[in-house]
């Protein structure tokens, strides 16, 4: 466990920091003007004077993914504090994502935030976008390509790291033999998310590719695994929409496997609370939304980058049944 406090320590650092430059800020501000600011903010309005800036997040996510809302949430959630125009254009797919970002570069954004999930496809229209002057953080996936590609830094987790966390909790529960559930595929962080599991696993790990943009398929591929293999005492899924389909599968094979999940949402609270779920690991999207769009306008208007451009870690977090019990309020609003 001692990866998992690090990158916990690691959460808890940018936290303190980024709390800490915005008690500085008050207090240089003065009592009145930084009420009226705190005020603005806290009603999504913007807590700054600075110009009216356009910031663009191209992402890798599917149509109805709950954990890009969450990090939407918390982009949208900064750029109203900082007075920045918040656009956002997805697709699963390499080629379309890079003209999506293609299309943010010839809108002349002022900044970008993009996803390196599929980083062959992305690496030219990165370096078209430095060309043309516009800084861009990278988020979530693709930390070890952030840097080269010419990223100002890189938002996320260490997707091994993450693994590796999995694999001991997997080792604590006396776990043997386990399914790492792969829904996209080509997508290098879940690769490196099973490979980390595999890493620190003392039991026995298979991989399971599915069809993720299909529900029906996921399940029934699940099911089949099961059904086949009735020494499999724990399915790992790589994203919170597929832990309950994950659940219903393992119950129509007839299987005792425990479902475990990396990322968390509202109805993986409420499964690990009722049981349904064993554990989850959490990442903390709305974070991740929320420090790149702010770094970013720090970028802009200070030529600011927290961490001296070194990946800034929001994760990973084992969550369990007591610990979604306190995080109940925050996955019920969306912002966990």
């Amino acid at each position: 466990m001692a990866r998992l406090r690090t990158g916990v320590r690691a959460v808890s650092a940018v936290l303190a920091a980024v709390l800490g430059a915005s008690l500085a800020g008050c207090s240089a501000t003065g009592g009145k003007r930084a009420e009226e600011r705190a005020a603005k903010a806290a009603q999504g309005r913007a807590a700054v004077d600075t110009p009216r800036w356009t910031f663009a997040m191209v992402t890798h996510s599917g149509d109805g993914d709950t954990f890009w809302d969450i990090v939407q949430s918390g982009a949208k959630q900064a750029a109203a504090k900082d007075n920045i125009k918040f656009l956002y254009a997805h697709d699963v797919e390499g080629n379309k994502q890079a003209q999506n970002v293609q299309a943010m570069i010839d809108q002349k954004v002022d900044g970008l935030i993009v996803t390196l999930a599929k980083p062959d496809a992305m690496k030219d229209v990165i370096a078209k976008a430095k060309k043309a002057g516009i800084p861009v953080i990278t988020v979530n996936s693709g930390s070890e390509k952030s840097k080269e590609f010419g990223a100002l830094t890189h938002i996320g987790q260490d997707e091994v790291i993450a693994g590796e966390a999995v694999g001991e909790q997997l080792n604590e529960r006396g776990r043997k033999k386990a399914v790492c559930v792969l829904h996209e595929q080509g997508n290098v962080g879940h690769e490196q998310r099973c490979e980390g599991v595999k890493k620190s696993f003392k039991g026995e790990l298979q991989n399971l590719y599915v069809e993720g943009t299909n529900m029906p398929n996921v399940q029934s591929s699940i099911e089949a695994k099961l059904q086949s293999d009735k020494d499999i005492d724990a399915v790992v899924t790589l994203g919170a929409p597929f832990a309950p389909t994950a659940v219903k599968a393992a119950e129509q094979a007839g299987s005792k496997a425990e479902v475990d999940t990396f990322d968390l949402n509202a109805k993986v609270a409420e499964a690990l609370q009722s049981g349904k779920l064993g554990f989850a690991v959490d990442q903390d999207p709305y974070l991740q939304g929320y420090e790149a769009v702010d770094l970013l306008w720090l970028y802009r208007y200070n030529r600011d980058m927290l961490g001296g451009g070194r990946p800034v870690l929001t994760g990973p977090q084992i969550v369990t049944k007591d610990d979604a019990k306190v995080l109940a309020d925050f996955t019920k609003r969306g912002t966990r």
